[in-house]
């Protein structure tokens, strides 16, 4: 299993962390809310265990964004909260299962098995980033907007695809250039700018809102008007 451990205690998630690559499994590990949220959702795993009080960004605000941005992934919280308010507040916002520390790692392992063979038996899952009436399917490499099929080439999709996913949030043309074109931005060059613009034709040009907005001097934006 490949699992991602979100836990702001260094010792608590150390210790997950080794029986965990101690049972096979590939474990990657986030100490804050925000840092988690963006691991799971750039990065495929098969079950996450989620804290509940964490910096940046507690666990049920976290699971409930992930939900929102289409991450099927399982969701194990993990967290001293035990009461029953608690796990209602982590179900509604999209947890699978709920732990209460102190815990054996043996009902830990157990638990994550359970959730990971679910997850198998549930089928290809739908990957689709959503804002507003624009759709990126990530399995048919295809976006639509408003029913619209739109017909995009490799680099406008992994633009698009970034844009996406940090929704709301300037991202800069080094951003950008490091994580669409995988290079160091040369600022002599309008290569990131003029991309934008095929993509801005092709994604709102013939729709009445706009999507993607330029931040003057700091980069760009996708978000509802």
């Amino acid at each position: 299993m490949k699992i991602l451990v979100v836990e702001d205690e260094p010792k608590l998630a150390s210790f997950i962390k080794k029986g965990l690559e101690e049972q096979s499994c590939e474990v990657d590990v986030a100490f804050d809310g925000q840092i988690g949220r963006a691991m799971a959702i750039s990065k495929p795993f098969d079950v996450i265990i989620l804290d509940v009080n964490l910096p940046k960004m507690n666990g049920f605000d976290v699971v409930h964004s992930l939900r929102q941005q289409q991450v099927k992934t399982p969701v194990l919280m993990l967290t001293a909260m035990g009461s029953v308010d608690d796990k209602l507040t982590g179900f509604d916002a999209g947890a699978d299962d709920y732990l209460v520390k102190p815990f054996e790692f043996r009902e830990l392992m157990a638990r994550l098995k359970a959730l990971h063979k679910r997850g198998s038996d549930s089928g290809p899952q739908a990957n689709v980033l959503k804002i507003a009436d624009l759709e990126l399917d990530l399995n048919e490499k295809v976006a639509r907007r408003a029913g619209k099929r739109i017909e995009l080439t490799a680099k406008e999709f992994g633009l698009l695809e970034y844009l996406m996913r940090n929704r709301g949030r300037v991202v800069s043309r080094i951003d950008i250039a490091e994580k669409v074109w995988d290079i160091h931005f040369d600022t002599g060059t309008n290569v990131i700018d003029v991309y934008v613009n095929f993509l801005r034709k092709k994604i709102d040009k013939d729709f009445p809102t706009r999507l993607i907005h330029t931040v003057i001097g700091m980069g760009y934006m996708l978000k509802e008007e």
